[in-house]
């Protein structure tokens, strides 16, 4: 029997996943360095953009994920296993993971995680998930899933309201909320052998996004009501405040974006609402933090979000949650603007040689000397 193609149309809808659609792809047979940039724009969301960086972020391919994408939330892939994953939630208010094969552009999974998801992490060997369980929710756990699967296989207890896992380098896994009964002024630190929970703070208040260096001895706060960034020694657990002498007026809410260089000469840090400028800190003595330069946006709004490719060549500043303005690209060593791609916050630099991937990203800006 003959298929009509609206049949398979209506089937491939009804599976809830939706095909590639390939422009001028290069094969992955030899090396390159491509940016997955998970979509946050209306007509595109959760699919992913793919970038040849070499060639000046040109668009190689969409990839068309899955249905129904109400907000991102996260991205995070494995060099081990060769997937990426994607958390969001959907119109309908699920929280949802879905696996890629990024050798083939293939879906393997597109599971709800209940109750909630939000900004997720993966371990070194590409086995476990870390999942938040939504800052807007009231479970005091996050979950940790098989990347193979989607099962849940444990929960972490600590506070309620968790975003934002960051699994760096050095390990280990850390872990914050935006909790209001205080435990939200705290980073949380969780030993990934034995899930041991431990705590640095408090902070002079709720955290924000952060960013740790490479060997775990320093990590960067956004806190709320502050111009400017607290900074803690892991080690020791001091936290030193870095103030901005120059900022608008009035409350700043949450300063959003935050990363260090992968050189970790700088720490760079969005401003806030609609405010064009980030902060361009120099970190030589990362406990005395001096404010070097300030950027400028071309869109001349806000940015809610930043990160870097494994080289340090370029940093992407990726504007507000559901904005139709673009990701602007700069030159990390130089602070010169290179362009705008596709509206994304969510997005990971792979390089692959000989066909394999050899490194990767991540969504954070991480340490990485």
């Amino acid at each position: 029997m003959k298929i009509q193609p609206k049949f398979v149309i209506l089937l491939v809808m009804l599976s809830g996943l939706l095909p590639s659609t390939v422009a001028a792809a290069p094969s992955l047979e030899g090396n390159a360095a491509l940016l997955y940039a998970v979509e946050q724009s209306a007509n595109l969301r959760g699919a992913i953009s793919v970038y040849d960086i070499a060639a000046g972020h040109r668009l190689i391919k969409t990839i068309h994920t899955v249905l129904n994408v109400g907000d991102v939330r996260g991205v995070a892939a494995s060099a081990v296993t060769g997937k990426l994953y994607v958390a969001y939630i959907d119109v309908s208010g699920i929280g949802m993971v879905y696996c890629l094969n990024i050798y083939n552009d293939a879906i393997l999974w597109n599971r709800p995680i209940s109750p909630g998801v939000d900004r997720l992490a993966i371990n070194p060997d590409g086995q476990l998930l870390y999942v938040p369980t939504w800052e807007g929710g009231s479970a005091d756990y996050i979950n940790v899933l098989d990347a193979n699967t989607g099962d849940v296989v444990r929960k972490i207890f600590f506070s309620n309201r968790s975003h934002d896992t960051l699994y760096p380098l050095s390990g280990p896994i850390f872990q914050e909320t935006k909790a209001e009964d205080g435990s939200g002024k705290y980073l949380y630190l969780i030993d990934p052998k034995n899930y041991a929970v431990s705590r640095v703070g408090p902070y002079s208040d709720i955290l924000g996004p952060y960013a740790v260096d490479s060997m775990s001895n320093y990590v960067v706060n956004n806190v709320m009501h502050l111009w400017g960034m607290q900074v803690a020694n892991l080690k020791t657990g001091e936290i030193m405040t870095a103030s901005l002498p120059d900022h608008p007026p009035g409350d700043p809410g949450l300063l959003h974006g935050i990363g260090w260089t992968p050189d970790q000469k700088e720490v760079w840090e969005s401003s806030s609402g609609n405010d064009p400028r980030v902060y361009v800190w120099a970190m030589d003595n990362p406990m005395a933090p001096v404010l070097k330069q300030t950027l400028t946006l071309k869109s001349g709004h806000g940015s809610h979000w930043l990160t870097f490719d494994v080289t340090g060549d370029h940093g992407y500043v990726a504007p507000g949650k559901g904005s139709s303005d673009g990701t602007e690209i700069f030159d990390p060593r130089t602070h010169a603007s290179l362009g705008v791609i596709g509206s994304s916050e969510d997005m990971i630099a792979i390089e692959f040689v000989d066909g394999k991937i050899s490194r990767l990203g991540d969504q954070y800006g991480i340490g990485r000397r």
